[in-house]
């Protein structure tokens, strides 16, 4: 691109970004893409450095959606701080609370009834086919793949009404508690759950071969935005991104909490690391997801008792620190828990899965051209509220 202009009688000449070498003189072109754009899931600017349509260089600004959540965690009780931890991933709502929940249990020294266990671990296996489905349809979406969204909203839905009977919402659940649930599921639930799971399960192939080998969509991320093992490694990342590079890393199975430590949880993880592979391993975990909210079902259905302890009006942690991380729908969250023995925590830090894999954008971009730039930021799975907090 050639700009000439007059200046006082002078014409100047200046070359825009043709990767000019030896004695021509190039210049680089500073490209903000945000604060706001349609595929970030969220107000985030990248910005980019390009010489004509490649990218020399980029850097992710975040910010722009800052709610100072930690800070509001500091005077707010212990029932008021779910209500926003469950806001920061929007996606997986159920998840988040149940993070802070386990903080406090393990800082009170507390034991939860084992039914409410088991009904945790399959409404947070839910939630994680919610997740995944709205990624499995707004990724092909930001490539140019209208049809994937429909077919995996009408999976979202069947999900969303077994999970709106047992809660009262939609989105922003409410439904963990210290000490367990807000209280007992309706009467038959367990059942129609499981109905809703067949029904996802027998349908999930309508999407699966509609996408998975469609040849636009291969060619638009089959090598395409590569992290390698390494790379995911050092920027921390965690869940479907780190696992499509090859780190077989997951909470479940090797940190157990809850009772996934009396479950065989299958780990999906493939070698490519490009953005085909992360969607593979979104798309494989959703049957995983599926058979394991099943099983917990099965557990739920032969237990009996409470799912939630009797607590004081006013919960009180004890003075002490304690870490407690939990496998979200993106990876890995982290809940670092300070308390001075009041009924609001001292602190209470995030550690959080988008975070960490939005970082790696920074290695990714870089050198890639700027049609695959949506491919690539769409392949990271983050939601940005996840990542300002």
């Amino acid at each position: 691109m050639t700009d000439m202009t007059t200046d006082a009688g002078d014409l100047r000449e200046l070359t825009v970004g043709t990767g000019a070498g030896g004695e021509q003189l190039g210049t680089d072109m500073v490209l903000n893409i945000g604060p706001q754009h349609p595929s970030t899931h969220g107000v985030l600017r990248l910005k980019l450095v390009l010489d004509g349509e490649r990218v020399v260089s980029a850097e992710p600004i975040v910010g722009y959606m800052h709610r100072g959540a930690e800070k509001l965690f500091e005077v707010r009780d212990y029932r008021q701080i779910i209500v926003l931890a469950n806001r920061h991933d929007w996606l997986s709502a159920f998840s988040n609370e149940l993070g802070v929940v386990l903080a406090v249990e393990r800082l009170m020294g507390m034991e939860v009834p084992e039914r409410a266990t088991w009904l945790r671990m399959a409404l947070a296996e839910l939630n994680r086919v919610l997740n995944h489905l709205m990624f499995l349809g707004s990724y092909p979406l930001e490539i140019g793949a209208i049809t994937p969204m429909f077919y995996a909203f009408r999976e979202r839905e069947t999900i969303q009404a077994v999970m709106e009977e047992v809660s009262g919402g939609r989105i922003h659940y409410m439904f963990n508690r210290v000490g367990g649930l807000k209280e007992e599921v309706p009467a038959g639930w367990t059942g129609r759950a499981r109905a809703a799971i067949g029904e996802v399960r027998r349908r999930m192939p309508d999407l699966d071969n509609l996408i998975r080998r469609n040849d636009i969509f291969l060619a638009r991320t089959v090598g395409v935005g590569v992290l390698s093992a390494a790379d995911a490694a050092a920027f921390g990342a965690s869940g479907p991104v780190a696992r499509a590079s090859g780190l077989d890393l997951d909470l479940r199975r090797d940190e157990p909490y809850l009772a996934y430590d009396q479950l065989d949880v299958p780990v999906v993880t493939k070698t490519a690391g490009d953005c085909h592979a992360r969607f593979e391993v979104l798309l494989d975990q959703v049957y995983a997801s599926l058979d394991l909210a099943e099983q917990c079902l099965d557990r739920v259905d032969r237990l009996t008792g409470p799912v939630n302890t009797r607590l004081p009006k006013v919960v009180k942690a004890p003075e002490g620190h304690t870490y407690a991380w939990t496998e979200n729908p993106l990876g890995i969250n982290g809940y670092y828990l300070v308390s001075r023995g009041e009924k609001t925590p001292w602190r209470l830090k995030l550690r959080t899965a988008s975070y960490a894999n939005v970082q790696a954008l920074a290695t990714l971009l870089p050198g890639c051209l700027v049609p695959d730039l949506i491919a690539i930021l769409g392949s990271m799975f983050f939601v940005v509220g996840d990542i300002d907090k």
